[in-house]
């Protein structure tokens, strides 16, 4: 089946830490429609096709990747869904590729028979963002998980001027949410023993959107919101909290913070590795995975071939930090380039 794509939506301004060359080509590369009213990517004729879903957190790179192969004799159509849904229609072989934040499991992965290739692509920031001008959040690890809790339920818990919380979570099963729920789940027993870590989790306060994007859209509308998004996504007139690190330090998601963080994560053989409280730099950082069948991909293989080793190119990795996102370190780089000549036909 054919898939639309799906761009993330453009709100103007961005975070205050960012660059000026990276915020305004991160904008211009998240300008798109809103979920279910697709665009293709390049000319219709002369090209092959391929179809990809998954995470929304890494859209807004792939989309500007994608697009560069339009001129290439490839066409991808990625449906921005959710890791959670990606792997599903990746299991029912619906589409040539998946893209997912969280890697597969091995009860997925074994519903796979051709094998499951599983390869770190981009990386970026969880951002815990918040619609409260004149309001400079600066949380604790504490502080943090009391807000999804609920337990905290007005800015002025938190040093800021009165104004009711509103939380705002994934209703979509979601890579996001299981990066961030590993991170509360790492530094509180309560959550950890409550509502857990995962895609999907009982939230105990909050109202919920689907995808990066949705989420975005309801805390710029919505005043005294909060909520946790890829830092892409964050623009005025939202914030990113700074908050704790495992040694204590808060930090805001800057390029500089984010780095420091992914450089503690390792990735073990199989390139799944997490780190969901690192000691070092902003503490909610993930890597993003692309799923490829390990073999039967029959006459795609040329073209999923040439898109990859596009987006794992030099060339494309030093696009990610102008686009929100973190290039891969050379190391992992290298290692990401060698799991993909395991995709054969």
């Amino acid at each position: 089946m054919v898939f639309q794509s799906l761009l993330a939506q453009s709100k103007p301004g961005a975070l205050a830490s960012r660059q000026p060359t990276r915020r305004s080509l991160r904008n211009l590369v998240l300008i798109g429609t809103v979920a279910g009213l697709g665009v293709s990517l390049g000319a219709c004729g002369g090209t092959t096709t391929l179809n990809g879903a998954g995470a929304s957190f890494p859209a807004a790179i792939y989309q500007r990747w994608f697009k560069d192969l339009a001129d290439k004799g490839v066409r991808v159509n990625y449906q921005s869904v959710g890791s959670g849904a990606g792997v599903r229609q990746f299991i029912s072989r619906t589409v040539d590729f998946a893209a997912s934040d969280v890697p597969m499991k091995a009860e997925e992965i074994a519903k796979l028979p051709q094998g499951v290739v599983q390869i770190p692509m981009t990386a970026g920031a969880i951002a815990v963002a918040y619609n409260n001008k004149g309001c400079d959040l600066q949380l604790s690890q504490p502080q943090l998980v009391d807000v999804f809790l609920g337990k905290i339920t007005n800015f002025s818990q938190l040093g800021c001027a009165d104004k009711p919380i509103k939380v705002v979570f994934r209703s979509d099963g979601s890579g996001t949410t299981a990066n961030f729920t590993a991170h509360l789940a790492a530094i509180s027993p309560a959550w950890k023993s409550g509502p857990g870590a995962g895609k999907n989790v009982k939230w105990p306060t909050g109202i919920g959107a689907k995808g990066n994007e949705g989420v975005a859209a309801q805390l710029t509308q919505v005043e005294g919101t909060i909520g946790y998004v890829e830092s892409a996504f964050v623009k005025e007139p939202l914030q990113a909290a700074a908050i704790s690190n495992a040694s204590g330090q808060k930090l805001k998601p800057t390029l500089a913070a984010e780095q420091e963080a992914l450089a503690a994560i390792d990735l073990g053989p199989d390139l799944t590795g997490s780190n969901p409280n690192p000691a070092k730099g902003y503490p909610i950082v993930t890597f993003s995975w692309i799923l490829l069948y390990k073999t039967g991909n029959g006459a795609s293989h040329e073209a999923l071939n040439k898109v990859f080793t596009h987006t794992l190119s030099d060339e494309a990795q030093a696009m990610a930090p102008d686009l929100g996102f973190i290039s891969l370190p050379a190391e992992v780089l290298a290692k990401s380039r060698l799991a993909l000549a395991t995709v054969k036909p």
